[in-house]
């Protein structure tokens, strides 16, 4: 046996593959390039002969939606991109003033509030209070069952 009938029975069929996607990452980029060959006057190309400069473009990075997006703007006109810029700025501009605007107006209500209800709250608690003491001091007087039955009713004067 000679050498090439070794490496046809070796061959799997994977070494002609040698430009798939599936290549390692430590390939260089001018492994997938493709020299030129003139073919002689009168001779035809053959099969295995590489047919152009081809690159392969896979492993280029792809575009970010931005740089996409920014590259599109060059088919509108002028004052088309203009009027884009201005009502985006001004739109954002307003979301940023009304985010503060009512940051301000929350402040003002939440500070208001408790200044003006903290009082009438106090006052409540502290007539709530009052009424506790007098009921027990009622218990204490008349006994458990007349503190938990409330106030007396007003009884009709008694004629003389």
């Amino acid at each position: 046996m000679d050498l090439t009938d070794e490496l046809e029975q070796s061959d799997s069929g994977m070494e002609s593959l040698t430009a798939s996607k599936d290549d390692t990452p430590e390939r260089r980029p001018e492994d997938y390039f493709i020299t030129p060959s003139l073919p002689s006057l009168g001779s035809s190309p053959s099969a295995g002969t590489p047919l152009g400069p081809l690159k392969e473009y896979d492993d280029e990075p792809d575009e970010t939606l931005s740089e996409r997006l920014w590259g599109l703007t060059e088919m509108f006109p002028e004052c088309v991109r203009s009027c884009t810029y201005s009502v985006t700025s001004n739109t954002w501009s307003g979301v940023k003033s009304l985010y503060g605007l009512s940051r301000s107006v929350m402040w003002v209500v939440a500070s208001s509030s408790v200044i003006l209800f903290a009082p009438v709250i106090f006052e409540v608690e502290r007539a709530q209070m009052a009424e506790m003491e007098k009921s027990q001091q009622k218990q204490v007087l008349l006994g458990t069952n007349t503190a938990l039955s409330g106030p007396t009713p007003a009884l009709p004067p008694m004629p003389r």
